[in-house]
């Protein structure tokens, strides 16, 4: 008989089991790719509450992920989930980078059971580069430049934003606020198969 790591406690377990759409395997296979993406010796194979909040990952290690790494996104992405534990006052606010608590909650947005009305606010939030809870011309020019690479002169991308707006701002603000955009998001075929990450 050998002995067996434990990776978290059961109230660990039952705690991230509560906050996401995983099950305790799954949960242990995202710590796996957790610690995959480190270094060797910066992830602990055993886990505390309060590692599991403050070892963090510099963002760029997001590219070490098959699914993010050609992803034009993957910085944002990073970002937006980084920020929550900063936001909830789980990490110092000199705190850089990704903990695993940040990478399951992103994992479990991305994950093929998360609601769609979750994609869709998590989208929002990573298309909205200048956070002022509207997807203004700057924020739609950002993502277009984002998703075309280079492939689109700027007065190319500003047609296509000045089309998108045309047909999907309702209230004529000059910005798609999160109702609007999720409008435009149902009508993407695509949205919940893209928005999605296997583990």
């Amino acid at each position: 008989m050998g002995n067996k790591v434990v990776t978290f406690t059961e109230e660990q377990l039952e705690d991230y089991q509560d906050c996401t759409y995983f099950t305790r395997k799954e949960i242990l296979r995202i710590h796996k790719r957790f610690r995959a993406m480190a270094d060797p010796g910066m992830v602990p194979c055993s886990m505390t509450q309060n590692e599991a909040a403050t070892i963090r990952l510099p963002l760029d290690y997001l590219s070490r992920i098959p699914e993010l790494k050609e992803n034009p996104f993957r910085e944002r992405i990073g970002r937006v989930f980084a920020r929550n534990s900063l936001e909830q006052g789980l990490a110092s606010s000199g705190a850089e980078g990704i903990c695993f608590d940040d990478f399951l909650e992103m994992m479990s947005v991305f994950s093929e059971h998360a609601p769609r009305d979750l994609k869709v606010f998590y989208a929002f939030k990573i298309y909205d580069f200048d956070e002022d809870g509207l997807l203004g011309m700057s924020d739609l020019q950002e993502t277009c430049r984002q998703l075309v690479h280079g492939g689109l002169t700027d007065e190319e991308v500003d047609v296509i934003c000045q089309k998108v707006l045309e047909e999907s701002d309702i209230d004529g603000d000059e910005a798609l606020n999160p109702m609007e955009f999720e409008h435009v998001v149902t009508r993407a075929a695509d949205f919940l198969s893209n928005f999605h990450i296997r583990i």
